[in-house]
């Protein structure tokens, strides 16, 4: 009697562990401007859907650098890992052409070093209010910190920084 009681006990158990469990499907946001949703898992196969920042998706599998995904409209493709963030992301007012590209470098390496979005927008900004104070307490003479400006104000399109991946088989490229 004692092992029946014990095989219902342990039925029960995985039975409420079983439907109790999330079977969700994984979420992905969209964190790159001009995030493409791709037919297959080659950055030259045709476009099913050009993606805008913060859009979600579902995931259905990995492989190999991509994520296969459905998005809420229900059609279903590829996006490369490097365009993606686990957590939401919400596009930047005042975000202008060329002056931010989410994820779109990140992952390339597999490199587990990661830059937050702190760093990543202080980089664009320049050096921060406590960098500027060190770089004075350092004796680093002005004609550096103006030269860093001059850098810094120089833009990039995400059209050429697009042509440089592909030249170089970087990141989504690399086939």
């Amino acid at each position: 009697m004692k092992k029946i009681f014990y095989l219902f006990f342990l039925l029960c158990f995985f039975s409420t562990a079983l439907f109790a469990s999330d079977n969700s499907p994984e979420k992905l946001w969209v964190s790159s401007e001009g995030a493409k949703l791709k037919a297959n898992k080659k950055a030259s196969s045709s476009t099913i859907a050009k993606l805008t920042i913060g859009t979600e998706l579902a995931v259905l599998q990995y492989e190999k650098k991509w994520y296969r995904v459905t998005l809420s409209d229900g059609k279903t493709g590829w996006i490369y890992r490097g365009k993606v963030s686990k957590n939401p992301v919400e596009k930047k007012e005042g975000s202008e052409e060329g002056g931010s590209f989410g994820n779109l470098l990140g992952d390339l390496t597999g490199s587990s070093i990661r830059a937050d979005n702190t760093d990543s927008s202080r980089s664009i900004r320049g050096l921060s209010p406590e960098a500027t104070e060190y770089a004075k307490q350092q004796g680093t003479p002005e004609k550096f910190r103006k030269e860093l400006d001059k850098v810094v104000a120089e833009k990039t399109a995400p059209s050429e920084v697009e042509n440089f991946l592909k030249q170089g088989k970087i990141g989504e490229y690399q086939e």
